[in-house]
């Protein structure tokens, strides 16, 4: 460790003059970090991939218990991953209490309940919003299942998206449909739990492709409104059309009080599942500018990878996704806020942005690696996973498996 902490102290020690000169707490910052709490999903563990093929990966988690495993090393790798999300029916065990004391064995949570409401041969034509009462009652009672998975397991959130749309116009009403989705969360909401909150997540399309129910994020808005204060917008950042400001949906969203929560993934067309900060970390980064900018606002947002990977390595893709996450997060708060606010107030368009760009492009490598070496890390969690042998037990242990584990569909 000692060597470890050579190879990066002064590098840290000129980056912490630079903070300290503008004036930054340093160690605010640092402790910030610390606090950092970023969820991972069950179904990134698993053999998982795209629309049209599964390519099962050496040592990927068979059931839900290896899943948590796999997560569990992805915490003790980044220290900031103590939850996992599952996904209902795709993680489903007869004894819940006993999978909430086997996660907790592991220092680890169980998170977000998704129910699964597009896989179903009965939801061809939508679930909660299906023309037919018996589809919707059916939906219903899944998610009102989900809604007791999470008492049992300890879990607060109840993580909603739907494939519902319909595919030709005059198919089906689109008021009815809309009455239709509100009367199924109904609900589901009054079924919650008083410390359960509701993420509502939109997508822009597919696989709908007249039209999708919940097509964006203003459409979930108006949902969460009419439902509660307990009902809120999740914003995952491959669900928007090509040029969306995602992070004037965030600033709005949280300003109203109704940012719940985020599924994190980058895309370069789609809904593409990409290791988040991968393609675009400068609006990843803008991201962050906008929760730092108010901490005491963001403080309950739920943070969650939602990517499914195929072709890349399960637990080396999920641990450079926290470490990108990590470091927007880190760009964020060495935004020199009190120099942006006067520029802005003034009229500095350049000069604001410059501000901005100036944080994005500062090397907070150093500041992470100080971090988690005060964390009792090891300063390079990519490298650590790798000196740990861990991908390579585990493939000689599981094997290959024939793709079930995701949940997702085989080739």
């Amino acid at each position: 460790m000692k060597r470890n902490m050579a190879d990066h102290s002064e590098t840290y020690a000129l980056l912490m003059a630079n903070l300290a000169d503008k004036g930054l707490n340093v160690e605010a910052i640092k402790q910030t970090l610390k606090s950092q709490h970023l969820e991972t999903p069950s179904w990134g563990y698993g053999d998982s991939g795209t629309r049209f093929a599964v390519f099962p990966w050496p040592g990927a988690a068979r059931d839900v218990r290896e899943k948590l495993a796999d997560a569990a090393m992805v915490h003790r790798l980044t220290g900031i991953c103590p939850s996992v999300a599952l996904h209902i029916p795709w993680d489903k065990v007869d004894d819940w209490a006993e999978l909430r004391g086997y996660a907790e064995s592991l220092g680890m949570r169980i998170g977000a309940i998704n129910p699964n409401l597009f896989q179903d041969n009965a939801y061809k034509l939508g679930s909660a919003c299906h023309p037919e009462a018996a589809v919707r009652r059916r939906a219903v009672e899944h998610m009102l299942e989900c809604v007791e998975i999470a008492k049992a397991t300890g879990s607060t959130l109840l993580s909603l998206w739907f494939a519902d749309g319909t595919n030709y116009a005059g198919q089906d009403s689109l008021r009815e449909r809309k009455h239709r989705l509100l009367e199924s969360l109904r609900q589901v909401y009054s079924a919650m739990s008083p410390q359960v909150r509701m993420l509502i997540e939109y997508k822009f399309f597919e696989p709908a492709f007249y039209n999708t129910d919940l097509p964006d994020w203003g459409t979930a808005y108006a949902m969460a409104l009419k439902l509660g204060p307990r009902a809120q917008v999740l914003v995952d950042t491959g669900h928007h059309p090509q040029g969306t400001n995602v992070e004037q949906i965030v600033a709005f969203l949280l300003d109203e009080g109704k940012l719940g929560g985020f599924h994190f993934n980058a895309r370069k067309y789609a809904d593409d599942d990409l290791i988040v900060g991968s393609v675009n970390p400068f609006e990843l980064f803008l991201i962050y500018n906008e929760l730092a900018t108010d901490p005491e606002a963001a403080r309950d947002v739920a943070y969650m990878i939602d990517q499914s990977h195929n072709i890349e390595a399960k637990i080396e893709a999920r641990v450079l996704s926290v470490l990108n996450v990590q470091t927007a997060y880190a760009r964020a708060l060495i935004v020199d806020r009190r120099a942006l606010a006067e520029r802005q107030a003034v009229g500095d368009v350049l000069g604001a942005h410059r501000v901005l760009t100036d944080a994005f492009e500062t090397d907070v490598r150093p500041l992470l690696a100080q971090v988690r070496v005060e964390m009792g890390l090891h300063p390079d969690p990519i490298s650590a996973l790798k000196e740990s042998g861990y991908g390579e037990r585990t493939a000689k242990e599981r094997g290959v498996s024939n793709g079930e584990g995701g949940g997702f569909p085989t080739a």
